[in-house]
């Protein structure tokens, strides 16, 4: 789809392009641990993609800031290194121009390490990984990625390891947090996007969305999209498990002009059914896992004011960003086009980044009024929950 679109209508009141809501309350078993260790303190960090930011927010109450990082402190070698290499060069105004929609994109993903003292990052328009010392801002390590384009990352349950989308090398790297090693990597469709751990951290499963910035748009130019499915692998040996086309399930359910791009996702808390989004459709999906079949579809109600020209959406996404609270019972559901965030089941709070709004907002699970509202930096992207030592302010000298 074009880049060039009026920014107002990337997000006014809800969550917009690359949101995805995560509930204040729903820690891994790695986040549930180190709450409890001593000198520790539970924070969100906001990811703040055009800026090259992260602000550190409170993860309850007020959600006041507490906190803000650079995430490319780099930034002047970095760019020495792309203009003196034409071919990186083309690819970073690629980047700028299409999924940055005139912006360039550096903070995508983050989590802080289990001891609370660096934050990871994955920096799409740098296609790399870092490392930053929450004490002094200075990068710990770097990763660069395959390819041009580093994407969506997930942490193991016991914070050990982050799995980093190379969306243009159709590959994933699995690293450890602590020195940025390469522990495995392994293959996937096109454009690999979302990945999930699985809670006992045995599978990891990766969602390719294909390409989403051609205008080719309309469902009987789906098949041009690319090579678009779930790949799930085993998290010891990154060797492939098996691979969910969801054409074929959606098909059978029949859903034949539906596109079978997979967008954010997230697990019952057995694990048992899958809810998912895909490109242009105002709603969900419900999969089966053991039967391997969709049981269930919702749809959401429009914006009447959204346009139905689907060349005018960003990135393909009409609702993009959904999480479930912790007793699987209620979802918090981005609808991104259509400006507004809906949340249905009982727990505490989804947290929501408004890109265009340039700020997050909480909404209360049981209600699903609105708790606060509190303003970050440009275009934030990701909330993921994390932690920083208890008197942390910032990086010296920020």
């Amino acid at each position: 789809m074009p880049a060039s679109r009026s920014r107002h209508l990337c997000s006014v009141a809800a969550a917009l392009v690359l949101t995805v809501a995560a509930p204040a309350t729903a820690a891994s078993a790695a986040t549930t641990a180190a709450s409890g260790a001593s000198g520790l303190r539970q924070v969100l960090f906001v990811g703040n993609n055009w800026d090259g930011t992260a602000d550190v927010i409170a993860s309850s109450g007020d959600f006041a800031r507490v906190g803000r990082i650079n995430v490319v402190p780099d930034k002047e070698q970095r760019m020495a290194e792309i203009n003196a290499d034409p071919i990186k060069w083309v690819y970073f105004q690629a980047i700028r121009n299409s999924v940055g929609e005139g912006h360039d994109q550096f903070a995508d993903d983050m989590y802080s390490t289990p001891d609370g003292r660096s934050v990871v990052v994955s920096r799409p328009s740098f296609a790399d990984v870092v490392s930053i010392d929450l004490a002094t801002g200075r990068i710990d390590w770097r990763f660069p990625v395959a390819g041009y384009r580093a994407d969506h990352m997930a942490v193991s349950p016991d914070g050990t390891r982050v799995a980093v989308s190379a969306s243009t090398a159709n590959t994933v790297h699995v690293l450890d947090i602590t020195t940025g090693r390469q522990l495995g990597s392994f293959a996937t469709g096109d454009k690999p996007h979302e990945n999930v751990f699985t809670r006992d951290g045995r599978y990891i499963w990766n969602m390719s969305i294909g390409d989403v910035n051609t205008s080719l748009d309309s469902p009987g130019w789906d098949w041009t999209k690319g090579d678009r499915r779930i790949t799930v692998v085993d998290a010891t040996t990154y060797k492939q498990v098996k691979v969910i086309d969801m054409r074929q399930r959606l098909d059978a359910y029949g859903l034949k002009d539906f596109s079978d791009a997979v967008r954010p996702a997230v697990f019952s808390p057995d694990e048992s059914k899958l809810y998912f989004q895909v490109s242009f459709f105002n709603g969900f999906l419900e999969y089966d896992v053991a039967a391997d079949k969709i049981t269930r579809m919702k749809t959401l109600p429009k914006n009447p004011a959204t346009s139905e020209d689907r060349t005018t959406w960003v990135n393909d996404s009409r609702h993009h960003g959904i999480s479930m609270n912790p007793e699987g019972t209620k979802l918090c559901v981005a609808g991104t086009m259509d400006d507004y965030a809906t949340v249905s089941g009982d727990g505490k709070d989804c947290v929501v980044s408004e890109s265009g709004a340039d700020q997050v907002t909480a909404i209360d699970f049981a209600t699903g009024r609105k708790v606060a509202s509190v303003p970050v930096g440009d275009h934030p992207q990701r909330v993921r929950l994390g932690h920083v030592q208890a008197d942390w302010t910032g990086p010296s000298g920020s």
